[in-house]
């Protein structure tokens, strides 16, 4: 994908979250069954922050991740490319007591405005099926983590076979349209999600576009029947 698309990609698709940013966290928790917060809960633990560190946390959005990095770790830093969905965040983080520990940052995962070797761990929630080009994003993680490092990915998976896959994709393509347009009032933002999960790399594709962004002892763990995947990485 050309510099030109992948930047017309994110901008469309950060005016998109902008819209559904009010309701960003409810329709989570009902997509999910209320169980997103445990997900990410395991993702912070894998990426195991040392005490008085430094973390990041990729397309942070309202911030959920950042603060269950915050409370493993001295600092985090949240970074995305849509400036209408870490507003709320903001106000979340100032009323979590952990303020003083987290900073918001606006930036294109594929072009990370920090230094090389920067982060003890890095994160990315829910957010790289939406990127443009997931290997640049992965590299640019890669880059900015110290050698020996974690990267961790938390992600929704597309259907496998089976009886459950097909269920899955009905629900994916029928119910969370319906549910998130009842909700946010934004029912193609949520045909977006179905779409996107549907068209997204399989587990092992991940894991290869993992390695070839130069991360070793790639790993993949499934959730929630293999609809959810947290894979990690080392630099």
């Amino acid at each position: 994908m050309s510099r030109n698309a992948s930047f017309e990609k994110t901008a469309r698709v950060s005016r998109m979250f902008a819209r559904i940013a009010p309701s960003y966290d409810l329709m989570n928790r009902l997509i999910s069954v209320g169980r997103d917060q445990q997900w990410r809960r395991q993702t912070a633990d894998l990426a195991a922050p040392p005490p008085g560190g430094l973390a990041l946390d990729v397309a942070t959005g309202t911030g959920d991740l950042a603060l269950l990095l915050a409370e493993r770790t001295g600092r985090v830093v949240g970074s995305d490319a849509c400036a209408g969905m870490v507003g709320p965040g903001v106000g979340k983080i100032a009323g979590s007591g952990l303020g003083s520990r987290i900073r918001f940052v606006l930036s294109d995962a594929q072009e990370l405005p920090f230094q090389d070797e920067r982060f003890d761990c890095v994160t990315v929630a829910f957010g790289v099926r939406n990127m443009a080009d997931p290997l640049a994003a992965f590299s640019e993680m890669r880059r900015v983590v110290k050698s020996g490092g974690n990267v961790v990915c938390l992600e929704i998976m597309p259907p496998s076979g089976g009886l459950l896959g097909r269920l899955y994709k009905l629900y994916l393509t029928r119910l969370v349209p319906l549910l998130g347009g009842l909700v946010s009032g934004q029912p193609e933002a949520y045909r977006y999600l179905s779409d996107s999960v549907l068209g997204f790399a399989s587990p092992e594709e991940l894991s290869s576009i993992m390695e070839r962004a130069g991360l070793v002892q790639v790993t993949h763990r499934a959730l929630n029947f293999g609809s959810i995947g947290i894979h990690v990485g080392i630099r």
